[in-house]
């Protein structure tokens, strides 16, 4: 077989070669402009950053299912009892002297142990100081001297085009950086929680970079690194952060009460759209509209009423019924609140002092088999009845059954839910339920065994 020679012309060969050797030497400028490296920056704020690992105790199932199924197939007894698994992530120190780390909810959950190591490679161990899932927010703290904080950045200065690096514990590697753009802002539907408004970036964010940080070129964190799009599990450039405008809220509630006191408006609403706003003669195609007011609420102390159209809160826009969930849950109870609305085709504004959402009080498996892995709360929104399901374990029988988290359940077997203790008292004295389920604007059934 012949092997053929390419030709290249001798100026091009000249000009790749004096390319090479550039770069071989590259130099600190051209003329007057110093050429760009983040080792400055990535070697301030990586000491901020640590690695987390987690460990904690799970129960072996079998997977041939209960012993009456496994004596018929003459399957042996499956070995039972409890496991230890581990668990790796990241986290960002927010407060040196106070040893606040900032993380992810999923990444400490359901941890029985908790240990950090540090860029030097000490290790120490950290307790759970709050936690939020529908935020995917956790503080967690270590006593140590000697630690490096990362200052706080401001992330409703963030802009689309940004540079940001993104650094983590990827696959357990430890301290890696990456880098890339911020993407697009206020991204929502990416959690099943409900309460969002997502930066998005390409820098590469992978397992194990949950919790970790996402900083800005003036060496501030402006986000927790939470969630990756990805078919394989790997990073194919779409990834998620809290911004930590959201981060720093939940954390300061948890540091200032020991727990998350989410806002309360008080109201029903549902998404008006273009078929909607025609129907009710209305120019207003967009924004929530009031179904329904609870009685002494913040929303009826403040002047609403039935029919009005919620069009932006805090000079916020307000798309739809979703939208308003998320901001107002995303506020803290007492908070006063600047509210634009319709009536009658004219635009008026009024001001309401938030009330407080309770807090969760009832878990699944306290309830029905079929609801394990899943937790609940009095409808966080709404204000008026029903319970929301504020978070489904990933397998667990709830998910299986189809509950999301942020559906609202307003029936069980034809009786109407108002309360955590009605669902509590219809579960527990029924083998099959049947939940009227709203999510979004549907309405839905499922059927629980």
């Amino acid at each position: 077989m012949m092997t053929k020679t390419r030709v290249f012309p001798f100026g091009l060969l000249l000009a790749i070669f004096s390319l090479v050797t550039a770069e071989a030497a590259l130099p600190v400028s051209v003329g007057d402009r110093p050429v760009t490296s983040l080792a400055p920056l990535v070697e301030t704020v990586s000491p901020a950053v640590v690695n987390i690992r987690v460990s904690q105790t799970v129960t072996r199932r079998s997977p041939f299912g209960d012993d009456a199924f496994r004596r018929f197939f003459g399957i042996p007894d499956a070995p039972s009892g409890q496991q230890q698994i581990a668990s790796a992530g990241s986290g960002v120190i927010v407060d040196a002297d106070r040893g606040y780390i900032l993380t992810n909810h999923h990444v400490i959950g359901d941890a029985d142990a908790i240990q950090i190591s540090l860029i030097d490679g000490q290790i120490l161990d950290a307790e759970i100081v709050g936690s939020d899932p529908a935020t995917d927010i956790a503080v967690i703290k270590v006593e140590a001297d000697g630690l490096v904080d990362m200052p706080i950045g401001d992330s409703e200065d963030a802009r689309v085009g940004d540079f940001v690096i993104a650094i983590g514990n990827p696959f357990g590697l430890g301290h890696t950086v990456t880098s890339g753009i911020i993407s697009a802002l206020g991204r929502t539907g990416i959690s099943r929680d409900g309460y969002e408004d997502f930066i998005q970036t390409d820098a590469s964010i992978n397992p194990g970079n949950s919790g970790g940080a996402l900083v800005n070129m003036n060496g501030e964190l402006i986000g927790i690194n939470s969630a990756i799009i990805s078919r394989s599990g790997g990073n194919v450039g779409i990834g998620f952060a809290v911004p930590t405008e959201i981060a720093s809220s939940i954390m300061s509630q948890i540091l200032d009460f020991g727990e998350i006191r989410r806002g309360l408006l008080g109201v029903r609403i549902q998404t008006i759209d273009a078929e909607m706003a025609e129907a009710l003669d209305t120019n207003v195609d967009s924004g929530a509209l009031i179904t329904n007011i609870e009685p002494q609420s913040a929303a009826e102390d403040a002047g609403l009423e039935v029919g009005d159209i919620i069009i932006a809160v805090n000079d916020k826009k307000v798309e739809d019924a979703a939208e308003l969930r998320n901001t107002i849950g995303l506020l803290r109870s007492g908070d006063d609140v600047e509210i634009e609305y319709v009536r009658d085709s004219k635009s008026r504004t009024t001001t309401a002092q938030l009330g407080q959402q309770q807090a969760v009080a009832s878990t699944g498996s306290d309830m029905h088999p079929g609801l394990a892995g899943a937790r609940f709360a009095p409808a966080s929104t709404t204000g008026s009845g029903g319970v929301e399901v504020v978070e489904v374990e990933t397998g667990s029988p709830a998910a299986q059954r189809g509950l999301r988290a942020g559906d609202i359940i307003t029936a069980v077997n034809r009786n109407v839910v108002r309360s955590l203790e009605d669902l509590a008292a219809i579960a527990e004295n029924n083998r099959i339920l049947f939940l009227l389920v709203q999510r979004g604007d549907r309405s839905l059934m499922l059927q629980i065994r």
